[in-house]
């Protein structure tokens, strides 16, 4: 490619890919460290009000510090969701709308990571992985038996020769450096696929918008997209991000391949050599594999949601009256075009159109806020602690809770004359010093303790008001002591 080709691709980018745009922000270092700090490491999605109230504390911890930053925190997440550096969804759990990083700000940020931190590339790992995959790959893609047997006959050799020095003692561990340059190498990789989920969300959004303008604009002689849809495809699902991304999930979800992969790590982090490792990215490796299922698991709801919006798109007829309103304003253009040629653009109507926006009103109806209404006038009253009376306690514990003490008690004291007794026996020798609380304690008791009948009696008791009360019940008999 030419350096004038390579120009004309380029220069499209300077205005229309975030990625350029966040590095030539004018606060480009400030918006990178509010948006890493807060949305690039554990928590990568934010409730709205939650961001603005950290964000918020940021910003004056900044113009403390002698930094020119006049708006506010949702301002100037408006003005980030605007520039591509935001992705704002309705909220899933809660009423509200969360902020997420947009793909570009993740290349961004990644991009002066690496240039606050750079990390050798050219190191014997990552030219060790390269080689290795590229052998697996030729001998994968070969299409002669003969040949294949030939690299899996050799590397069987090599193994096999490795078992036999480790099992006449000969162990050869990797170094430690080399062994915590492959860490770092593999930590490396691995930090890229938030950036590759947050495009393949976008990806799939942009099919689905792709999707739906091809229902509205095709016509009765393009009903591709509509026959399949009306006959249960899933176009998203079979796109070709569909197909791989369906691929790499598997393979995540597959529980064979989770339970090696973290009992690798467990092994790797115990190793020696880990110790040279910080705690990010220790946590980052142990974190890895479920970190990867909840991105793939939210990609797939993504999915099913797009792919049953599309069905209810087509199977309700709405594609129908946006055909009808894209029909409208194709016509209301055309018609404003051939008008522009007698009238000016700018030229004053009689029509007069009702919008539907929210009313402006003066700035003095505003009623403000008076903190002296909230000024209380009444003087505070101190008491003075007095010491605990035990007895009022027992009062107003006997007065809130039933007496099970006291109910095994009575009970225990008629069974040491009697072998049996019921409820009412027990209340006729023991009236309820409680009311209803003691009749319905025992009952408690002889159900958890005794046994119940399908007979009947009728217990009395004498309420706290000092009426006499009764009830018929089922027989609760008590046949031995109670605890």
């Amino acid at each position: 490619m030419s350096a004038l080709a390579k120009t004309h691709e380029l220069r499209p980018l300077v205005d229309g890919d975030p990625t350029w745009r966040l590095l030539r922000a004018d606060n480009a270092p400030i918006i990178v460290a509010l948006l890493s700090t807060h949305l690039a490491g554990d928590n990568r999605r934010l409730l709205a009000a939650e961001l603005y109230e950290r964000i918020d504390h940021d910003l004056d911890a900044l113009r403390a510090h002698g930094f020119d930053l006049p708006q506010t925190a949702q301002s100037y997440c408006a003005e980030w969701r605007k520039a591509g550096f935001l992705v704002r969804r309705p909220a899933e759990e809660a009423r509200g709308e969360t902020f997420e990083l947009a793909p570009g700000a993740l290349g961004a940020i990644r991009f002066l990571d690496q240039l606050a931190s750079p990390r050798q590339t050219v190191t014997e790992s990552r030219l060790s992985s390269i080689a290795t995959q590229l052998s697996q790959l030729a001998i994968d893609t070969d299409p002669d038996a003969t040949r294949r047997l030939e690299h899996l006959h050799a590397q069987r050799d090599r193994i096999d020769e490795q078992i036999e020095r480790l099992r006449s003692g000969d162990v050869d561990a990797l170094d430690p450096d080399r062994a915590a340059e492959r860490v770092r190498d593999i930590l490396a990789q691995a930090e890229e696929l938030p950036t590759d989920f947050a495009r393949v969300r976008a990806r799939f959004e942009e099919l689905n918008r792709d999707l739906r303008a091809r229902i509205v604009e095709s016509d009765a002689s393009q009903r591709a997209v509509l026959d399949e849809v009306f006959r249960g495809v899933d176009l998203i699902a079979e796109s070709d991000e569909g197909r791989s991304f369906s691929g790499f999930s598997a393979l995540v979800l597959d529980p064979a391949v989770g339970a090696a992969f973290d009992d690798d790590i467990d092994r790797v982090l115990d190793r020696e050599f880990a110790g040279a490792l910080n705690p990010a990215e220790r946590r980052f490796l142990r974190r890895f594999i479920s970190t990867l299922k909840d991105h793939s698991g939210e990609i797939h709801d993504v999915i099913t949601a797009f792919a049953r919006g599309l069905r209810r798109y087509v199977q309700s007829q709405d594609y129908q009256h946006d055909r009808v309103m894209r029909e409208m304003l194709r016509e209301a253009l055309g018609l404003g075009v051939e008008a522009s040629r007698h009238v000016q653009p700018y030229s004053p109507t009689t029509l007069h159109l009702e919008l539907s926006a929210v009313a402006l009103s003066s700035a003095g109806a505003l009623r403000l806020h008076d903190p002296s209404e909230l000024t209380a006038t009444t003087p505070i009253v101190r008491h003075q602690q007095e010491p605990v009376d035990l007895e009022a306690l027992r009062v107003l514990a006997r007065a809130t809770e039933i007496d099970f003490a006291e109910l095994t008690g009575a009970v225990n004291d008629l069974l040491a004359r009697v072998d049996t007794c019921t409820v009412a026996d027990v209340l006729k020798q023991h009236p309820a010093s409680q009311g209803v609380a003691s009749v319905v304690g025992l009952l408690t008791l002889a159900a958890h303790q005794g046994t119940v009948t399908d007979d009947v009696e009728t217990v009395h008791w004498r309420g706290i008001d000092g009426h006499q009360r009764a009830a018929i019940i089922r027989t609760h008999r008590f046949t031995g002591r109670v605890q």
